[in-house]
């Protein structure tokens, strides 16, 4: 499936995929991307390599219905329950990341379209799972003009180097997830350019 739809991903997306250098080439890790559209897991599944196809913690009611929920189980995504503490789908993506693979998450939490995801707040599942995983972090922007996405309009992938778990204080006794998201995320903000209140991608200052 990966062979078949990602060039045509790629294609229709104009997606492209800079720092791929930056990809571990094995073991696991906890990509922390910004979160745009329901696109977001297609384009990154698209641009990675098909060996570190990337899974995801996805919300429970996509589960539902029917065609997609085979299709999302089949590229390896978690149903995750938002209305309380899932335990066990944060024990399954904390074992996705041990087992050597990659699990994305998006600390946004929601989807964020035509957003400066400079001006919008996050949570600290990331940090909290990759230090339970023992992985490093790996920063991932979306990036597109106005942060909406459009047939043939670029999109842009950005990764960053990755953030070891040391480097980011969680192997401390007691570790700041908060403080190890909000840097983490500082990455992604950095790969892109938003700062607070700035100008989105192709966005005319009024």
């Amino acid at each position: 499936m990966h062979l078949l739809f990602a060039p045509l991903a790629r294609f229709l997306l104009s997606a492209r995929i800079v720092g791929r250098e930056n990809i571990p080439a094995e073991g696991g890790c906890v990509v922390c991307a910004n979160h745009i559209a329901f696109a977001d897991p297609i384009v990154l599944s698209a641009v990675f390599p098909r060996k570190r196809m990337p899974k995801y913690l996805a919300k429970a009611e996509l589960f539902r219905i029917p065609l997609l929920s085979s299709l999302i189980r089949a590229f390896g995504a978690i149903p995750l329950d938002r209305s309380g503490s899932d335990l066990r789908a944060i024990r399954r993506a904390i074992a996705v990341a041990e087992e050597g693979e990659i699990l994305t998450l998006f600390p946004q939490g929601t989807r964020q379209k035509g957003k400066n995801p400079a001006d919008t707040p996050i949570k600290s599942g990331v940090a909290m799972i990759a230090a339970r995983a023992g992985v490093p972090i790996l920063p991932v922007c979306i990036r597109m003009k106005r942060q909406r996405y459009a047939l043939f309009r670029r999109v842009e992938v950005l990764v960053g180097r990755p953030l070891s778990p040391e480097e980011l204080g969680l192997t401390a006794k007691d570790p700041d997830y908060h403080a190890a998201a909000t840097r983490a995320y500082g990455e992604i903000l950095s790969l892109g350019g938003f700062v607070p209140g700035g100008l989105l991608p192709g966005e005319k200052k009024k």
